[in-house]
C-alpha cells in the first residue's frame, strides 16, 4: 500500500479537513498511479510548536507536510503529475496556499515489502498478484475504504 504521512502543527488540522486531505490523496494516488484506492494508506501526525524547526527555528508558520512511500516502478512524468497533484489537492482540503503544502515522494522496490501477508508484485503484475491471494484475503482487501 503506498502510505503517505502527513504532519501539521497541533490543532492546524479538524477532523473533517484530516478526512477530506485523506480522501484527496486516496483519489489522486489512484487516478494517477491506477492503482485501486483501497491500496493507499493516509496517517496523520500532530506535532507541538517547539518539536518542529525550521532553518533551525521554531516553525513558525502553517505547513502541511506529505510523506509518500510508494512502489517503485513509476515514470518520472508520472512521480511529478502525483506530486503537483497532492500539492493542489491537500492545499485545497487543508485551505492553506500551496506553497504551504510540502510533498516528498520515496520509492521502494515491491520485493522490499509485504502486504497482506505477502510480498508485493513488480509493477504489472498486480493481477496474477491478486489473483493468488485467498478468495477471503481478495475480499478482506478489496472492500477496505468502503463505508457499509
Amino acid at each position: 500500500m503506498p502510505t503517505y504521512h502527513c504532519v501539521a502543527a497541533d490543532g492546524l488540522l479538524s477532523s473533517p479537513a484530516k478526512a477530506a486531505i485523506a480522501q484527496a490523496i486516496t483519489r489522486a494516488h489512484a487516478e494517477v498511479t491506477g492503482a485501486p484506492p483501497y491500496f493507499a494508506q493516509v496517517v496523520f501526525r500532530s506535532v507541538a510548536a517547539d518539536d518542529h524547526y525550521m532553518g533551525g527555528e521554531p516553525l513558525s508558520h502553517d505547513h502541511v507536510f506529505v510523506d509518500g512511500h510508494i512502489r517503485a516502478g513509476r515514470s518520472a512524468l508520472d512521480r511529478a503529475a502525483l506530486i503537483d497533484r497532492l500539492v493542489r489537492d491537500v492545499s485545497r482540503a487543508a485551505s492553506l496556499p500551496a506553497f504551504a503544502i510540502w510533498v516528498y515522494i520515496h520509492e521502494l522496490p515491491a520485493r522490499a515489502m509485504a502486504e497482506f501477508g505477502h510480498v508485493l508484485p513488480e509493477p504489472g503484475e498486480e493481477t496474477a498478484w491478486t489473483e493468488n491471494l485467498s478468495p477471503a484475503e481478495r475480499e478482506r482487501m478489496q472492500t477496505i475504504g468502503r463505508r457499509n
